[in-house]
Order: structure tokens, then sequence, then C-alpha cells
């Protein structure tokens, strides 16, 4: 395997004091170990650049039934401004190890997650604001162990995670290939992108922290174009025969990525990241993670790589005029490719037409999304 360098609530801050002040395990000469996590920040640009509030849990559920729901993704009801979509944790270690794994969320909230840990929040309606926790005690890191994990007949993007060469890890009785969480928030993201009247895209730097190559990305109906922006403007993405997949591959292993996380990362997110629509795809720095998803692991590794792609939908004129045209036509097939970005990019168009549509706009698009997607399946 080749290796490459590399005013919040009161009780929501009181619960999570508590949760990350537990004595933490130790383990006896665990010798070194290597973390490596990744995952996707997504959001959607308003008309100034920045991530605008949407229902992240609007959409049919994508992962089996045996990983842990809170009572927020059940109730699908949660909004925020950015999906923190599929993060994983592997381990590489040469020797057993035991370690305890915590997570803050500050400015959001965990949805999802397994194998099963203790969650901070929990059992009460709160919204996103304040800060969140997820954590795992005495996780075992066994070299060698049998990777008998869970599975399910339906498809799903979560086994993809498991094709690397990380080593097994059990909490509990419950086995994976790696830790996982999900979850909702508002934080600031370190790009705004805006689309002019001419298509052109203008990505500015919100943060001050270095933000490298970003891809800018367009599916028309099976038409891809990209192009990797390095001057962060750019008028048309030039038609491509192919998807971005080496351009992607690169930026993760040069952030720290093993080939095969990268190449894992890639097939989990593929037909999400290269469906019908217009999007950045860009790497988060570092310092952004460290701030927004604070990781203690006791005893602590050799090394940590954590390497976010943000994802930013992008609302272009075409787009508009193609849900207000597909709205006034009742037009489901057209409204159904925009999937769970649907009621956001629906109040773009309602906010930008004639005061006389807007009404009629409203009550085509709240019928469109009441429809558009499925009571989920587990319960």
């Amino acid at each position: 395997m080749t290796r490459h360098a590399s005013t919040p609530f009161l009780i929501v801050c009181m619960a999570t004091a508590s949760f990350l002040a537990a004595p933490a395990s130790t383990a006896t000469d665990p010798g070194p170990f290597t973390v490596h996590e990744w995952g996707t920040f997504t959001s959607i640009a308003g008309p100034d650049g920045d991530a605008v509030e949407w229902l992240p849990q609007a959409g049919p559920s994508d992962l089996p039934c045996f990983v842990q729901r809170s009572p927020f993704s059940v109730k699908g009801s949660l909004s925020g401004t950015v999906r923190m979509e599929t993060p994983v944790l592997y381990f590489y270690a040469t020797r057993a190890t035991t370690v305890d794994v915590s997570v803050r969320f500050r400015d959001g909230l965990i949805t999802e997650w397994f194998p099963p840990a203790r969650v901070t929040p929990d059992g009460f309606p709160v919204p996103v604001r304040g800060e969140g926790a997820i954590g795992w005690r005495h996780v075992q890191i066994t070299p060698g162990a049998a990777e008998d994990f869970p599975t399910e007949s339906a498809a799903s993007h979560y086994y993809a995670a498991r094709r690397t060469n990380a080593v097994p890890v059990q909490s509990g009785s419950n086995k994976e290939k790696f830790l996982f969480y999900r979850g909702v928030g508002r934080m600031a993201l370190p790009i705004a992108a805006t689309v002019g009247s001419d298509g052109q895209v203008a990505v500015r730097n919100r943060g001050g922290q270095r933000v490298g190559d970003v891809i800018l990305f367009k599916n028309e109906r099976g038409r891809i174009a990209y192009d990797v922006l390095r001057d962060l403007i750019t008028v048309d993405p030039p038609v491509a025969d192919r998807e971005p997949t080496t351009e992607l591959e690169a930026m993760l292993e040069a952030n720290g990525l093993y080939a095969e996380e990268a190449r894992a990362m890639i097939d989990t997110w593929r037909d999400s990241w290269f469906e019908e629509g217009t999007r950045l795809l860009y790497i988060v720095p570092r310092p952004a993670i460290d701030a927004v998803l604070p990781l203690t692991i006791n005893p602590p590794p050799a090394d940590i790589a954590r390497v976010f792609v943000g994802r930013m939908e992008l609302v272009t004129p075409a787009i508009v005029n193609d849900i207000r045209n597909a709205l006034l036509a009742d037009d489901r097939a057209t409204l159904q490719r925009y999937g769970r970005f649907l009621d956001a990019m629906g109040r773009r168009v309602i906010a930008e037409s004639a005061p006389d549509d807007r009404e009629r706009l409203a009550q085509l698009l709240q019928r469109s999304t009441v429809t558009a997607y499925p009571a989920a399946a587990c319960r």
C-alpha cells in the first residue's frame, strides 16, 4: 500500500462540558498509530455568495438502518446552512491499541453515527446553536481482526468507505472499518461564490486562510464541463469527456490522504458530487476543520490527517429559469433532478420573480417539495 506525506443554550454547553470531562482510558504501550479522517461540508450559495439556510434532512436516508440516528434526523426538520456529511475516522496501527475518541461540533449538532456512541445534546429539540459532541470510549484497534462488519441488502453510499487498508475497530460488540458521524451546522465557510447574469462565477476567500485549487463543475443533462480555478474566477468551464476524478484524487492526496482513502471518498460521493447541477468542490483548510470540529484522541496518535471537501451548490441564471419553467408547467421530472436542493433553490426563484407571480410559484414549490421525497424506511 503506497503512503503519502502527509449566546448558546446553557443546557447544551453544560452537557457538552460534562461529556468531554469524562475520564479517559489508557492503553499500555500502544505503540505509534496514525489516524486519517475525511468528510464533506455541503452548502448552497445565496445571492451574496454566502451559504443560505436549507433543510439538509429533507431527502431520503442514504444510510443503512444499523446506523444510529438522533430524533432530529428522524423528524427531518433540522435546518442549517451546512450539512456535515459522512466524516469517517480511519486507524492504522501495528499492534492492538485501545483509545477514547471525542469530537466537538461548534455551531452544529450530530445527527447520525456508528458504532453507537454518546452524543450530546440528546433527546430534546434545540436549534442548531451552541455545540454538539460525540464520543466513543474504549475503542479497540486490532490489526488483523476479521472484517465481519454489518451489512444490509439495500445499496448505500456507506459501504464504499470500507475499501481501504485501515485497521478494523470495535466499540462494545460493534465492529466497523472506521468511526462514522454526520451532522448539521451553521458554521462559517472559508469561501463565498456569486454567479453573474452572464454566468461568470466569482469566488472570494472569506476566512483569510489559504484555499488551494477549486474545481468548478457543471452537469447539464449529462453534458459535463469543469475547470480548476487557480485565480478563483471563470466565465464558463470547458466541456470535458470525463468527471474530474483525477484532479480530485490529486488534491486529496496532496492534503494527506492515502491513495486508497482518496478513491474510497470519491467512490462514496461520485453520484452526488457529479450529479445534475453546478457546484464548487474545494479542500477546506485544516485550521478551519480543527476550529469547527475539535478532535481529541487518547492516547494521542503519532499523526492525524483531516481532509474535508467543501461542496457549494451554485444557482445559475439557467437553473433559475429551468426551475421557474418546471414549476409553472408542473414538470415533476425536471424538478426532481434538483433533489434535496429544490426547496432552497425554488425560494431563490420566487425571490427573483415578479411580485404577481410569487404567491403562485410558492404554492407550486410547496406542492413539489412535499411530494419529492418518500418517508425514511428506518423507524
